[in-house]
């Protein structure tokens, strides 16, 4: 695979980390300004791919997620809990029973500590509705009761999550979200 043009002037020297320098990482450091921007591009055609993929249920992947997007935002939520809505299964078809541990990696940098948890554990939150039937404990969510975050989690797969599967629901379009997904990781890249 070719790469773009670039001279070796534009990159660092290392071979490895040990032997890295101080000006190879502050050349390092200039270019992540421009990965960063990348992110929300990066987001976005990760979801598009769960178009094509319905594993099985009434719906695709992706109209799963902006079903649970449009379902949040019409009920009056932030912009910030509507994108977590928009990506909790953004790694559904990248690794399955792990995929709320990758959008939550995905969005802490960006987003309040009860949006991460509500990210990383609805899985085990959203089990409480199916779980039994494939021979696991619904009631694994309950380990969860003493966090402060509890009930928002349950709340969010009550309301959002677990009816978003509705083949005749009309749900807003990706394109609908973009402009919110691009202003939440523009405006936060930098805090950190």
């Amino acid at each position: 695979m070719n790469e773009p043009h670039e001279s070796r002037a534009e990159r660092a020297e290392f071979r490895s980390f040990q032997e890295s320098t101080k000006d190879d990482w502050s050349l390092i450091m200039r270019h992540i300004g421009a990965t960063q921007d990348r992110v929300a591009d990066n987001a976005l055609h990760l979801l598009r791919t769960l178009s094509s993929d319905h594993g099985g249920f009434p719906v695709t992947r992706l109209e799963h997620s902006l079903q649970t997007a449009t379902r949040a935002e019409e009920d009056g939520r932030d912009e910030e809990y509507v994108m977590c809505a928009l990506l909790h299964d953004i790694g559904d078809t990248l690794a399955p029973f792990n995929h709320p541990y990758i959008a939550s990696t995905m969005v802490k940098p960006i987003v309040s500590e009860a949006n991460h948890f509500m990210v990383a554990q609805h899985g085990i939150f959203q089990g409480y509705y199916f779980w039994h039937h494939i021979g696991l404990d619904r009631n694994a969510r309950d380990a969860f009761r003493g966090s402060p975050y509890y009930e928002y989690t349950e709340e969010f797969c009550a309301k959002y999550d677990s009816p978003a599967f509705d083949p005749d629901y009309v749900s807003a379009p990706i394109e609908h979200f973009e402009p919110m997904l691009r202003r939440l990781f523009a405006d936060r890249s930098n805090s950190h």
